[in-house]
């Protein structure tokens, strides 16, 4: 297997002993990915966005969720566009750009972190290799913000450089463990924007080690690569735990009692608005349509209930 030179982001952020009990790792020669030909079956699922409008009808929800599929599962994610603007744009940046494209889960450190957004696979089913993520310009430390958000379990931060605040670009971590002792005070604050919503069993299976739960470490490099989460305890190419990460952004508005639903709709796919008035949700639909990509809207001609809970659902 060829590697490029690795980002010198795949050490953050960092563990320490008195923050929190971090399984501790043998030391492991490393090992070649095996390649061999077979397709992966297709994941299936359903993205899904979803906001309110209680009781004052001019109060308007917004808000981007992101879904991460992965072969053991999808995390849905709420990433929080007001609060981290600039963190959340420069993700909404990368998946938008296509840079995500096969790339994998790259640093598993069970009780700590899971880490992505450094590495891709090219040639995948052919001749492949692993090269970098290209990365943007680095991006302001937006932890000590307005709002601070700490690295609590089930939270997304993004990694950086060991002592700059400064610099992150493309890679991003869950907490597997509320962290906030340590990456809350560390290297300026590891800024979370986001939180998972729906998933937390696919974060739980990262904090088990053991053989039944089907998730194997390996190293193969020594270095950046030398945590990686696989599928198979003698891991091809096709057992890395790819992360395919589509985004839908959802707003309400109010003019006369019409509400207005306005969402960028995923290309190719039905998208079906739905609401519902009580919880446990009963979804009801309003509309479905095939979407083109652009920004869609709707008009909820219903002034029947002071309080709706809107949705937008897209089968894969």
């Amino acid at each position: 297997m060829r590697l490029l030179p690795l980002g010198g982001q795949s050490g953050t952020p960092t563990a320490t002993t008195n923050a929190m009990n971090v399984v501790p790792r043998t030391a492991k020669q490393p090992v070649p990915l095996r390649h061999r030909a077979r397709f992966l079956p297709r994941w299936r699922g359903a993205l899904l966005a979803w906001l309110c409008i209680v009781a004052a009808p001019w109060l308007a929800s917004a808000g981007t969720l992101a879904q991460f599929r992965t072969p053991i599962g999808t995390l849905d994610v709420e990433l929080y566009d007001q609060d981290k603007p600039i963190t959340v744009r420069n993700f909404i940046r990368y998946v938008q750009a296509g840079a995500y494209t096969n790339m994998f889960l790259h640093r598993w450190v069970p009780g700590f972190v899971i880490q992505g957004g450094g590495y891709f696979v090219t040639n995948r089913f052919t001749a492949p290799s692993i090269p970098n993520v290209r990365a943007f310009a680095p991006i302001l430390n937006e932890y000590n913000g307005d709002a601070r958000f700490s690295n609590l379990y089930g939270t997304i931060a993004m990694a950086k450089l060991g002592g700059d605040p400064n610099s992150a670009t493309s890679q991003w971590f869950f907490n597997l463990a509320n962290n906030a002792a340590n990456l809350d005070t560390q290297n300026g604050g590891f800024t979370v924007f986001g939180r998972v919503i729906g998933g937390t069993n696919v974060l739980n299976r990262f904090n088990s080690t053991t053989t039944a739960n089907g998730v194997f470490s390996a190293n193969i490099d020594n270095g950046a690569l030398s945590q990686l989460p696989v599928l198979n305890a003698q891991p091809s190419y096709d057992d890395l735990i790819y992360v395919d990460i589509s985004l839908l952004n959802v707003r309400v508005s109010a003019t006369n009692g019409t509400r207005f639903i306005t969402w960028n709709s995923v290309s190719n796919r039905l998208n079906t608005v739905e609401y519902t008035t009580v919880f446990p949700p009963v979804w009801q639909s309003l509309t479905n349509l095939t979407g083109n990509g652009t920004d869609r809207v709707f008009a909820d001609l219903a002034a029947d209930s002071a309080r709706r809970f809107y949705r937008v659902r897209v089968d894969y």
